[in-house]
């Protein structure tokens, strides 16, 4: 955590010109001689910062030099609040970065950033569900990640096998606040679901990782997998087009429209892993929609239809 505070202590002296070893030591919750020693150790590795003795003295960085460690634009830092703005309502160290950095952007900078810091707020929790919480492996596994340690997981598959896994944790997901991550292993690079880690222990084994790898390329490449698990069965729909956008909702990147048939009515192509899958989105439609193949959707619908009359068709 040092190199964090001698970059606070040039942030606070960019602003205040002059600071005092006591004035750091209650700004950055340390002793004043440990606010003392990162002063003097800024100085011995070449950073321009000096002490003047006596009453009013202090440190003071050489000739009021400027250490830019932004390098921010007007829109660039208006841009870097609003992202990370949201994240501070719930995390204290983003709110710590965020109040170093306005520190080290220039004057004219802040009100704006400042106010693009709080122009967003972000509620992860659909209408009608329960909050929503981090699992708190991530923090653990997200140490991992930056320390570069192997980790003993406890993980339990979508066919509730339980396995101990020794893994090289290289990177975290939140996707639509379901975490995961991305490990390699003995047999190649996994992905797990955080929320199916049991158990999980960082070990003082280095952990391996490829030195191309990039976390949005594996990613890329895990969704391409995943997606194309859940597109192994393809339909052809008929409905009118005005419901076309409710489609696109329920069944995301695979619903494609292809055109109309003679009477006006959009022709879509849904894809879902299975018939019964397809089926089961589709059957609460009832009439609005025609299924014009395969053969194993409109079995399935006809199977569902069979069932909810033999339930209800005597009013029981």
């Amino acid at each position: 955590m040092r190199a964090d505070r001698l970059v606070a202590v040039l942030l606070l002296m960019q602003t205040r010109g002059r600071v005092t070893a006591a004035e750091l030591a209650a700004e950055l919750e340390v002793s004043v001689a440990t606010a003392r020693r990162d002063l003097e150790a800024l100085s011995a590795a070449g950073v321009p910062v000096y002490p003047q003795p006596g009453r009013g003295g202090g440190w003071s960085l050489v000739g009021g030099a400027r250490t830019d460690l932004s390098g921010l634009s007007a829109t660039e830092a208006q841009a870097l609040f609003l992202l990370v703005g949201p994240a501070a309502a719930v995390s204290g160290e983003a709110r710590a970065a965020l109040r170093k950095l306005m520190r080290a952007l220039p004057q004219t900078f802040r009100a704006d950033a400042e106010a693009a810091a709080g122009a967003t707020m972000i509620d992860p929790t659909r209408w009608g569900e329960r909050d929503r919480h981090r699992p708190e492996t991530v923090d653990l596994l997200q140490a991992a990640v930056i320390r570069r340690r192997k980790v003993r997981l406890t993980y339990t598959s979508g066919a509730r096998e339980r396995t101990e896994r020794l893994v090289d944790p290289w990177g975290l997901v939140d996707k639509d606040d379901i975490w995961y991550l991305i490990a390699g292993t003995e047999r190649g690079r996994r992905t797990f679901r955080v929320d199916r880690i049991i158990e999980a222990e960082t070990t003082g084994q280095p952990a391996d990782r490829p030195h191309d790898f990039t976390l949005a390329t594996a990613w890329q490449q895990v969704v391409g997998e995943v997606e194309q698990r859940r597109s192994h069965t393809w339909a052809t729909v008929l409905i009118e087009a005005r419901f076309v956008p409710v489609l696109q909702n329920q069944f995301g990147r695979h619903c494609h429209t292809d055109g109309e048939d003679d009477r006006g009515r959009a022709r879509v192509r849904l894809a879902a892993p299975t018939p019964l899958d397809i089926a089961r989105h589709l059957a609460g439609w009832g009439a609005m929609v025609e299924v014009v193949e395969p053969r194993s959707v409109q079995a399935e619908l006809a199977r569902i239809g069979a069932e909810l009359v033999g339930r209800y068709a005597d009013g029981h």
